[in-house]
């Protein structure tokens, strides 16, 4: 059998990060395995206004991230670039396969996949992902410079990244199912100051199309049921539809072996689900507020809960 760790992180994000940040530092043999790019969510946002202690001027998801990662590492985190595809949580072992055949072994296991984007539901809209449908403002906003953009959404993370996207877009409207923005009130007061961005209420997103590129779509209003089709200017000959509209909670790999609400995890207030040794974090448990801040404490927590598990063994 290989190595059997104290703790296996399995996610990068700041839940994860921190999980192993805490597991090291409590002396525990800890791996954090992950399968793209630190950061999750956050990693793709280009403005971090509201964790404390980050930097007020020029703080981003990627650089708040890259410092969570040295200091993960710094206290003898180690780290595996894999894709988990099977998983074992019961048993005082917990197995996890990657992609390649790789097995990995520990005590216990803190879950922090967490979440992604939600679709925006309208028809054809897989056929234009990554060609003109995007849900990233900070990857994919240079390819639209001086076109015209819209975003779905009226969140948070709708509106700032609308405001990003008029730094290279020649025009963005956010199209927003009711008639009143849901993002905070400061974030809402930038947004009306801003010149280029423009607002279509009580609106959602029917149908897109195109000739291989994203250059038309139909929007219904909400309240009267009229459909308009939008082109794209002849000249530019197609348009960026951008998506916000909340995140969906990446545990499919655990269905069937972890209690579950709506895809989210349930978790006691010390981070566990109702299997010993198994803990959860982050935005993919049920709980009322997935921001930076919170998926941060949710690490902690289950790693210290974690090292008292592994106490109680002994």
């Amino acid at each position: 059998m290989s190595k059997i760790y104290d703790v296996i992180v399995l996610g990068a994000g700041p839940a994860g990060l921190t999980a192993g940040l805490y597991a090291g530092r409590a002396r525990l043999s800890t791996l954090i395995i992950e399968k793209g790019q630190d950061g999750g969510q956050i990693a793709i946002t280009n403005e971090i206004e509201n964790y404390p202690g980050a930097q007020l001027e020029g703080e981003s998801g990627p650089s708040l991230i890259a410092r969570m990662t040295k200091q993960a590492e710094k206290f003898g985190t180690e780290r595996a670039r894999d894709c988990i595809k099977s998983i074992e949580l019961s048993g005082d072992v917990k197995k996890l396969v990657g992609s390649k055949g790789e097995e990995y072994y520990a005590k216990t296991v803190i879950l922090a996949t967490g979440a992604f984007p939600r679709p925006i539901g309208c028809k054809n809209e897989s056929k234009f992902v990554g060609k003109g449908i995007s849900f990233c403002a900070t990857c994919d906003a240079a390819f639209f410079e001086d076109f015209e953009v819209y975003v779905v959404g009226g969140g948070d993370a709708a509106v700032e990244e609308a405001m990003y996207l008029t730094k290279f877009a020649r025009k963005v409207t956010i199209i927003h199912r009711r008639d009143e923005l849901r993002a905070a009130k400061s974030i809402q007061e930038k947004a009306f100051k801003n010149e280029k961005l423009h607002f279509m209420w009580n609106t959602v997103v029917e149908e897109v199309d195109g000739d291989e590129i994203l250059s038309k779509m139909i929007v219904k209003n909400t309240k009267t049921g009229e459909l308009t089709t939008i082109e794209a200017d002849e000249e530019d000959g197609m348009f960026g539809l951008f998506g916000f509209i909340g995140l969906l909670p990446n545990t499919a790999l655990y269905e069937g072996q972890i209690d579950m609400e709506n895809g989210y995890i349930r978790t006691d207030d010390d981070m566990h689900t109702n299997i010993p040794g198994v803990f959860a974090a982050g935005d993919l448990r049920v709980k009322s507020l997935r921001q930076v801040v919170t998926a941060a404490a949710d690490g902690a927590i289950a790693a210290m809960q974690a090292e008292k598990y592994i106490a109680d063994l002994k």
